[in-house]
């Protein structure tokens, strides 16, 4: 579970940043055991938010584009089809020799 809310809050990060609406981006989730919604969610850009927009604005954007139930991640993820044998080595994050789908940036609706 933690592994795949990492790769949500990647996703979301990644999104954002490729919206142009932050130059950095922090997505930050917590969830407990046996609660489907997560307890919390934070977004942080370092100050590099787009002119207009403050990291709770862009929180809510990520909370309106993504679903961060376990079961949506898994779903959205597609990670019943593990990739194993081509994450084993060089990592999860930034892979796009390997293309997971959680480096693929999701168009945002504001």
């Amino acid at each position: 579970a933690d592994r795949s809310g990492a790769y949500a809050a990647r996703w979301a990060a990644k999104s954002l940043v490729a919206a142009g609406l932050a130059r950095r981006a922090l997505v930050q989730v917590s969830y407990a055991i046996g609660v489907v919604q997560p307890l919390s969610m934070f977004v942080d850009t370092y100050g590099s938010a787009k002119a207009g927009y403050t990291d709770v604005q862009l929180c809510e954007i990520v909370q309106k584009n993504f679903d961060f139930r376990p079961g949506a991640i898994m779903r959205d993820l597609e990670l019943k089809k593990p990739q194993f044998q081509k994450l084993a080595a060089y990592g999860h994050m930034g892979r796009e020799d390997v293309m997971p789908a959680w480096e693929k940036v999701k168009e945002l609706k504001l």
